[in-house]
């Protein structure tokens, strides 16, 4: 990759992996490491999928979003959720004025091109549902009005996993909204390293490379991303799973799952899929794409039972089972078909 392709934004892009190499470029300039939480990152943007990143502290998942932002020239907006933020602060609110004897209405900081909810965790359930209608219908509704979002409409939300106090648990309708659940590791020493050298000098300056209209386009040329109707049925298959375990011969795993994924499990594979295809510079899906973006897709969509709680069985765990007892579809010419 050539440093010009990073100095000027990209205004129609043509070749998805050009680009997503320059975005990358530019994210890798500030993140240390974290190959595969940038990749479902990009995954995320191509597909218009929001994305919850799940880590400890320090493992630099606002900063990746911060800076993806950068990368982005479009509207940012980033809210700090904390135990006394209400519903108004998140989307807005009807506002009475005397001089006029009327009502204006003051809208929120949701009405951007991308949203960072940061620990998303720490607010009560009441501004968590906020997010649900603006999630999912890309619009707020303020009284007896609706207004729509700016389009492109990302949310990526963080959360601390270990921490309890002071924390609240995501409802089960919001985190099914959220595309992937990424679990952010810790570094390798040498990437740690490298993190602690680039602490010691200035934070290098990031170049813009997409326009919102850039990438709405990048978006659109993703959903031309072929798919075989066997890697649909295999994506549904993956998804039934996790709800009917005995249909590949895991009897044994159906008392641990209360809940397995609904079939937003089994679309969301398929668009990530596509994302996932241009990101790697194809312009058809093979399986291997769903298999790697399932268990992001999936972990969150599956609820434990109470057996599983009580014998420490993760949903992790269950997919661990799950997901290599599902058969593989065999594509005989992919390049043909495409």
């Amino acid at each position: 990759m050539t440093e010009t392709v990073a100095l000027h934004p990209v205004t129609e892009p043509t070749d998805g992996r050009t680009t997503s190499e320059a975005v990358l470029f530019e994210i890798r300039r500030i993140i240390v490491g974290q190959d595969a939480m940038l990749e479902r990152v990009l995954v995320a943007l191509l597909a218009g999928g929001h994305l919850l990143l799940e880590g400890v502290p320090g493992l630099a998942k606002t900063l990746t979003v911060k800076t993806l932002a950068d990368v982005l020239e479009a509207s940012f907006h980033r809210i700090q959720f904390t135990p006394d933020l209400v519903p108004a602060d998140l989307v807005g609110t009807r506002i009475y004025r005397p001089d006029k004897s009327t009502f204006d209405t003051e809208l929120g900081p949701v009405f951007c091109n991308f949203l960072l909810a940061d620990e998303i965790n720490r607010a009560p359930a009441k501004v968590q549902s906020a997010l649900l209608e603006v999630m999912q219908e890309r619009q707020v509704t303020i009284g007896p009005e609706t207004y729509p979002v700016p389009r492109p409409f990302l949310v990526m939300a963080t959360q601390n996993p270990i921490e309890a106090e002071g924390t609240y648990p995501l409802p089960e309708a919001q985190v099914d909204r959220f595309m992937m659940k990424v679990r952010v590791d810790y570094p390798t020493a040498a990437e740690e390293s490298v993190v602690v050298q680039r602490s010691l000098g200035d934070a290098a300056d990031v170049t813009p490379i997409l326009t919102a209209e850039s990438l709405a386009a990048l978006q659109k040329l993703t959903q031309e991303v072929y798919v075989d109707g066997s890697i649909v049925d295999y994506a549904v298959a993956l998804t039934r799973a996790t709800r009917e375990p005995a249909s590949v011969g895991l009897p044994g795993v159906k008392p641990y799952i209360s809940y397995g994924a609904s079939p937003r499990g089994s679309i969301y594979l398929i668009h990530a899929a596509r994302a996932l295809a241009v990101v790697r510079g194809r312009r058809y899906v093979l399986p291997i794409d769903v298999m790697d973006l399932s268990r992001d897709v999936l972990r969150h969509r599956i609820v434990p039972s109470f057996t599983a709680l009580a014998e420490e069985v993760t949903a992790d765990m269950i997919l661990d089972r799950v997901l290599p007892a599902v058969p593989v579809p065999q594509l005989a010419s992919t390049e043909q078909t495409a």
